[in-house]
């Protein structure tokens, strides 16, 4: 009987959770808005009617669930570049942060194992909310998307050790090397899965993408089950069962679109039961997680942001990754979650950690929908001028090139411009930023200019007013944006995803727009070429490609596009 009524408190209060979230997500929908604020406010609204256990529960349940999507897409195969590309930054962050916090909770009064919890707070940053927030970045490669991810899965590592040794149920060397060893053991077992058997179910189940969501599944219950069975936290299990599944989406798309799908339903779940979460607080509270918000918020962000350009990115790519890292992880969540359940964190620690993360995914979220703008307002004019010598130390431009065809981005399809005009004998110029590429540009590239497209004087270095033509590989709307605006005599070749920003651009003076998905390398090569060689109606080629984007669009191609880029 008792289990019959814990089933339907269960159904009730996921009722009451998708019922206020439906609402509070429409208004979203309808202003174009985040969907996280909304969720936190549903939240708080509900958490006025469902009991504080049936919520801890939900939230664990939800956190592993997301730990268990962000395992799947760890490619195991692109680690040790990640930690090359972010490993200084998170080092100095963290240890920064964590110093920080400890410190800060040892003057608000807390005793050692709570200073500690807070500094965990402090330092650690959402994947869910950063990396959900940059998924169209991550998927183009930009530089700051791709630091801001690495930096992430360092955090979430690190998070996971923490869970390890926290986690115990009596501190010492035996319990925390025993709960070590088991997660390694999940761990290891994770990656053989995914490199000897995977693939062999794969192949077992044939066509079958329903076999293969079920397969997956199935491991996802397997590792929950294990991680129960040898008494770590089921997020443990989680993320050793998400490593184990290989995320390949040229062989199972319709798994990992299933996997998309079912992780909709627990970020919903998640995010409201974070609001539900939020008490009314007291004064201690408040100050705690005022102090919580400033050090996540503020103080994070500028550590990034500082230990970024002494790396030698440009303030650009530094200020935006920063924004991608100022809120409270939801490692720290379940962290706290286990602690309040075991007694070892004071009510008023965790009350402020809960409200800090609400408040900190509520203004993440505009942080990140409004970067450029606060970039531009707040940083730009600071850090910007110091720039200028950085950019001629790092790049070489012949003085006397002229009639050039500037190239923005050194990645495979500027590669193949690049050769074009060696192979053709005409000048280039190529404008890029990733610090991994220099290397290459100096080797490989007659002129380049190594920095942002987004700063004035990266045109000026790059000659702009003696080019004949910039083409640009980058498929942003900022950047395309940024572009028209700098070359005033010089034909624009523009990269976009989306059709209706490709008319946009096209409208705004664009001689032509790369659409990936209808445009092969090998008609992109032919239209340079008429361009440079001038045997081509300028004019006469633009009007026909918006013709045929129109046309696309009336047919419906953009909606597809759009559909499979999500993924």
């Amino acid at each position: 009987m008792s289990e019959v009524m814990w089933m339907v408190d269960l159904l009730t209060t996921l009722a009451v959770i998708f019922i206020t979230a439906g609402v509070f997500l429409i208004i979203a929908n309808q202003f174009s808005l985040s969907p996280v604020p909304f969720f936190i406010l549903a939240g708080i609204l509900t958490g006025t009617v469902i009991d504080e256990a049936s919520l801890l529960e939900l939230a664990q349940w939800g956190i592993a669930f997301l730990v268990f999507v962000f395992g799947v897409g760890v490619r195991l195969d692109t680690v040790q570049t990640v930690f090359r590309d972010s490993e200084v930054t998170s080092a100095v962050q963290l240890s920064v942060m964590g110093a920080f916090g400890f410190l800060c909770a040892t003057l608000l009064g807390f005793d050692t194992l709570n200073a500690v919890y807070f500094a965990i707070a402090a330092a650690l940053s959402s994947t869910i909310v950063g990396a959900g927030l940059l998924q169209s970045e991550i998927r183009n490669n930009l530089v700051y998307g791709r630091l801001a991810q690495s930096m992430h899965l360092v955090q979430d590592i690190l998070a996971i050790i923490f869970i390890l040794v926290l986690s115990v149920g009596v501190f010492s060397s035996d319990a925390i090397a025993a709960n070590l060893g088991y997660g390694v053991i999940l761990l290891v077992g994770a990656v053989i899965i995914q490199r000897h058997i995977f693939g062999q179910l794969s192949r077992f189940a044939g066509n079958s993408q329903e076999l293969m969501l079920m397969a997956s599944i199935s491991i996802l219950i397997c590792f929950l089950a294990a991680a129960e069975y040898v008494g770590i936290s089921s997020v443990i299990g989680a993320f050793a069962a998400g490593l184990a599944i290989k995320a390949d989406f040229t062989e199972n798309p319709d798994m990992l679109n299933g996997i998309e799908s079912i992780k909709d339903f627990f970020v919903a779940i998640f995010f409201v039961t974070l609001g539900a979460l939020v008490s009314t607080p007291s004064l201690p509270v408040v100050s705690t997680a005022f102090v919580l918000v400033v050090l996540t918020a503020v103080l994070k962000p500028a550590v990034t942001l500082l230990t970024l350009l002494w790396e030698g990115y440009d303030t650009r790519t530094a200020s935006l990754t920063s924004f991608g890292l100022d809120q409270v992880s939801e490692f720290t969540l379940i962290i706290a979650i286990q602690a309040l359940i075991v007694g070892r964190i004071t009510p008023t620690l965790f009350d402020a950690i809960i409200l800090a993360a609400a408040a900190t995914m509520i203004t993440s979220a505009y942080t990140r929908r409004h970067d450029e703008q606060l970039y531009q307002s707040l940083l730009s004019g600071i850090l910007g001028g110091s720039q200028s010598n950085k950019i001629d130390s790092q790049s070489h431009v012949d003085k006397t090139v002229r009639e050039h065809v500037i190239i923005v981005g050194f990645g495979r399809q500027g590669r193949r411009i690049v050769n074009y005009c060696e192979t053709h004998g005409h000048p280039y110029v190529v404008i890029e930023n990733d610090p991994t590429l220099l290397g290459e540009l100096e080797s490989q590239c007659e002129n380049y200019v190594f920095s942002d497209a987004m700063h004035q004087y990266t045109w000026e270095k790059a000659r702009i007013q003696e080019a004949r033509l910039v083409i640009s590989t980058i498929d942003q709307g900022r950047v395309s944006s940024r572009i028209l605006d700098r070359s005033d005599s010089a034909d624009v070749i523009l990269r976009s995803s989306d059709l209706s920003e490709a008319k946009s651009l096209l409208e705004k003076g664009a001689l032509y727009v790369t659409v990936p998905d209808l445009l092969a390398s090998g008609q992109l090569n032919e239209h340079v070429f008429q361009v440079i060689t001038g045997s081509t109606d300028r004019e006469r080629l633009r009007q026909e490609h918006l013709s045929e984007l129109e046309t696309l669009e009336d047919l419906g191609f953009d909606s597809v596009m759009k559909r499979s880029n999500t993924v």
